[in-house]
């Protein structure tokens, strides 16, 4: 195994470690963020290992919701119903209602932008 093949397998622990975080995960194996993204471009294995990293992540920011909802924790309930039960009905809209319909010309539209 090359130098290159060893820092890519160095960078695929430290992003997991990091989850996902290139900066925290370039800093612990030594190189700059230019080269990740120049495998990332270059690399299609490398670029999968990495996609399927941040699944990882993903999984475990989800656990953490999850966690903060068998607590009963409001906030995270509500996001997660927001997110996740949207065709249950759980959604935010905005409405907006009217007292009239106001018309105007042309010519009284185009009087307003010209200033007269």
């Amino acid at each position: 195994m090359d130098k290159t093949e060893q820092h890519k397998k160095a960078m695929l622990e430290a992003l997991e470690k990091s989850l996902g975080v290139v900066t925290s995960a370039c800093k612990i194996v030594g190189i700059g963020r230019t080269t990740h993204y120049l495998w990332m471009d270059t690399d299609p294995e490398y670029k999968k290992a990495v996609d399927d990293l941040q699944n990882v992540a993903l999984d475990y920011a989800e656990s953490k919701l999850h966690s903060q909802i068998k607590k009963e924790n409001a906030t995270a309930i509500i996001f997660y119903l927001k997110t996740k039960g949207k065709k249950r009905g759980y959604i935010e809209r905005q409405e907006i209602s009217h007292e009239g319909i106001q018309t105007f010309t042309i010519e009284e539209l185009d009087g307003e932008d010209s200033g007269q």
